[in-house]
């Protein structure tokens, strides 16, 4: 037998924490201490019914989950699918084990520029029913439209989009229909190669089979707290990893094991980001992965990638120990000019924090920055975001349990659980808001991917989000308070048209803070492509741009609180002039 350390914890007789299909350290949380007293602007208000987000999303079974694929749920995007510089919503779904109810379909929301939006999923084409996942947004073909790839358990879709409001399903065009039932979780356009055309990069969960699958209780795997629950994923067999490179005539070439992707076996792969974490240039990948370790490849510049997680500090928790990995945050928390990184976990556990020393390694800092304050909740969605505008990034979390047929027998087990805001005090801690923060924090829900982008286009981070066997959740942040803000959108000319992959530093008011152009973050979800700088007080801005080809370019003392547009060569930045809802 591989005696790996979970084995090995299996032999010596492992403690019931261990014993459980999902990985936990069953910790207590860190004793808080008092209020910072600083006050916090953002304040967030649900409005999805006033907003005509009203259809369920439909996942699993509402009062008991008897299968692991009931459970995980599933992802959203914000983007700009008709380029009308209006952040539309689309919002993943999922189906049942039996009696399944209409509607059960991922839904497309065109935004009406008033604080509204329309449903336009029949007519763009995008009905479809089955166990999605995640979704990633690219321009693959480099048309100046945004396509569209879905992860399921099943059969993974590629749309193209095609300018005209319609989609068309090319999957099988492209190359990427598989030949088996895989089960397809997180994703992400990288252009690898640096060829100015994206390739896509596909995690996958673990085997399941509905004709195979173990029943609640049936083994070890099985039970939470006594309980018995759905099986896994311990004891189920892991995914293998993806990699397809794009040929530039509309296909792709599955490239995994030339790339060295395919050969790193035995990890539940969730989200994930593709970034520049050590800064060379050329995009990495992360994945998080659940109950076992994170997996960080880096990229060789040759087409090939090394996996070096755990050589690099960012595969365990700081004692060594693997951790439910769901949902990732990218960004520059301490304004040091480098990537860092936000995962969520499983209740019992800290969300961790993982410090970049900008050369592509990382230090665990979740208990010197005061995360380890909360242990209540399982953490999904997830953003390294400036909520405020303050120019200090924070974090937020979207949480919900698992296992809905637990909170009868065990009452501090609920299902739906709080949003969670660890706003940034500037000084390298965090300080947890929950309530303070407007209703539609403190709220509860089974939450699952969130996305971050300014639908109203009024100049702060709103938040929408996946809520189980309900509607979907639009937060708008009402901000107070006189910080300003700067908001950029880059088109590639020879880098790929999305801009993924490009970097932004900004300097404002004796402080720096990089952020990159992300195809999928947060839980299975994707961001407003516009990168969102907070700028405090300061009235002028400084950017300095590194794009994908290796182009530098400067733009010195912008004004702020305006959204700009930068094309890859133009030294000039185009003001864009969206006007906001009345």
């Amino acid at each position: 037998m591989n005696l790996t350390r979970r084995n090995l914890l299996a032999l010596l007789g492992a403690s019931p924490a261990f014993a459980q299909g999902v990985a936990t350290r069953g910790i207590k949380a860190q004793p808080r201490g008092k209020p910072s007293g600083i006050p916090f602007d953002a304040r967030f208000t649900d409005i999805a019914q006033s907003a005509g987000l009203t259809k369920p999303v439909i996942y699993g079974g509402v009062e008991r989950k008897n299968y692991i694929i009931e459970t995980i749920g599933c992802g959203c995007a914000f983007f700009d699918y008709d380029n009308d510089g209006w952040l539309d919503a689309l919002i993943l779904g999922g189906t049942r084990v039996s009696d399944v109810p209409e509607g059960a379909t991922n839904r497309l929301y065109r935004n009406n520029r008033d604080g509204t939006f329309t449903e336009v999923t029949k007519e763009a084409g995008l009905l479809r029913t089955g166990w999605a996942s995640g979704v990633c947004i690219g321009d693959y073909n480099n048309d100046g439209f945004e396509d569209v790839f879905i992860t399921y358990w099943g059969q993974n879709v590629l749309y193209r989009n095609h300018g005209d409001g319609t989609f068309t399903d090319v999957t099988e065009k492209a190359g990427l229909k598989g030949n088996r039932t895989r089960w397809g979780s997180g994703c992400t356009w990288l252009d690898y190669n640096r060829d100015g055309y994206l390739d896509l990069f596909v995690s996958n969960y673990l085997e399941f089979d509905f004709a195979r699958a173990q029943k609640p209780g049936e083994n070890i795997n099985c039970t939470y707290k006594e309980i018995p629950v759905n099986c896994g994923p311990r004891g189920l067999p892991p995914g293998t990893h993806s990699l397809y490179r794009n040929n530039r005539d509309g296909t792709f070439t599955d490239v995994s094991s030339d790339a060295g992707i395919s050969k790193v076996k035995g990890t539940y792969g969730m989200t994930v980001v593709a970034a520049d974490f050590d800064e060379d240039g050329w995009p990495d990948i992360y994945v998080a992965c659940d109950s076992t370790n994170s997996l960080l490849f880096m990229n060789n510049r040759d087409g090939t990638f090394r996996e070096e997680g755990v050589e690099r500090g960012a595969a365990l928790s700081d004692d060594g120990v693997e951790q439910a990995g769901m949902g990732l945050g990218i960004g520059d928390y301490n304004l040091d000019g480098h990537l860092d990184i936000f995962k969520t976990h499983f209740t019992e556990d800290t969300n961790v924090l993982y410090r970049n020393d900008g050369k592509g390694g990382f230090e665990d800092v979740t208990l010197s920055s005061g995360l380890g304050v909360e242990t209540r909740f399982t953490g999904w969605g997830a953003g390294i975001v400036d909520l405020d505008n303050d120019g200090h990034p924070d974090l937020f979390i979207a949480t919900g349990s698992v296992y809905p047929e637990l909170e009868a027998k065990l009452p501090n087990a609920p299902f739906k659980t709080p949003r969670v805001i660890f706003r940034n005090l500037g000084n390298g801690h965090f300080e947890e808001l929950i309530e303070t923060a407007g209703s539609g924090i403190g709220a509860p829900h089974a939450s699952r991917g969130c996305a971050f982008g300014d639908f109203d286009n009024d100049g702060d981070l709103d938040v929408l989000i996946v809520n189980l066997n309900e509607p979907p959740s639009l937060l708008r942040n009402d901000l107070t308070g006189g910080n300003h803000w700067l908001k950029v959108k880059l088109v590639g000319t020879k880098s790929n048209r999305s801009a993924i992959g490009a970097r932004v530093t900004a300097r404002y008011g004796g402080k720096q803070q990089t952020q990159e152009v992300l195809s999928q973050s947060s839980f299975y979800s994707t961001n407003d492509r516009r990168l969102h700088f907070g700028l405090g007080p300061a009235t002028t801005a400084d950017l300095h741009v590194y794009w994908p080809s290796g182009a530098a370019q400067t733009f010195a003392g912008l004004g702020v609180s305006q959204s700009i547009v930068i094309q890859e060569g133009v030294d000039k930045v185009i003001r864009a002039a969206w006007p906001r809802p009345s």
